[in-house]
């Protein structure tokens, strides 16, 4: 097996609806030369995950909704898009400050992470920050209900056991935070 890579040889947009997502058909040909017209792609923007946790060992999550989960409450820590242009760790900085009113001097970044490896969706960076500080009042523009608690170690440990995380990319976040701990 070679690094021959997918070429994308046309794109045509199938739908543009703001500027959080975009599909597009594309025309792709494979390693081996055969092609594959109206392959969907999802364009949604970049975002950041951050496993919070402060300075006296407890984790910043969300008891929370969202419309995706469809049975019940969820578990959540910070998240939100990148803005064009800008840095994903300044994103995960301005995300910590919005959602929680902490801020952090003391980083780990967990890795970069395609959403959909056939289909694109936007990649995740994922961050640990230790040794959070409370500075300000959150300023958090979520649309759902959230409420902002604070758990240890073991409680974190036990709801990502217990499923009670249910985005993947929340789950993914806490679980490679506690290879850093």
């Amino acid at each position: 097996m070679g690094n021959k890579l997918w070429k994308t040889i046309t794109r045509e947009k199938a739908l543009q609806n703001g500027k959080w997502l975009t599909v597009e058909n594309h025309t792709v040909e494979l390693p081996d030369g055969r092609r594959i017209s109206e392959w969907p792609w999802v364009i949604t923007p970049d975002y950041i995950n951050v496993a919070a946790v402060t300075k006296d060992g407890r984790f910043l999550c969300f008891r929370q909704t969202k419309y995706a989960v469809k049975d019940g409450l969820t578990l959540s820590i910070v998240g939100g898009y990148i803005e064009v242009g800008e840095d994903p760790q300044e994103a995960a900085r301005r995300e910590l400050r919005e959602e929680t009113g902490y801020s952090s001097s003391k980083w780990t970044f967990l890795g970069k992470y395609a959403v959909d490896a056939n289909r694109g969706c936007g990649a995740g960076y994922l961050y640990l920050a230790e040794e959070a500080e409370f500075e300000e009042k959150a300023e958090s523009d979520d649309l759902e209900e959230l409420e902002m608690i604070f758990l240890t170690k073991e409680e974190v440990q036990a709801a990502l056991k217990n499923g009670e995380f249910k985005v993947l990319g929340w789950a993914a976040t806490v679980a490679l935070a506690f290879q850093y701990l």
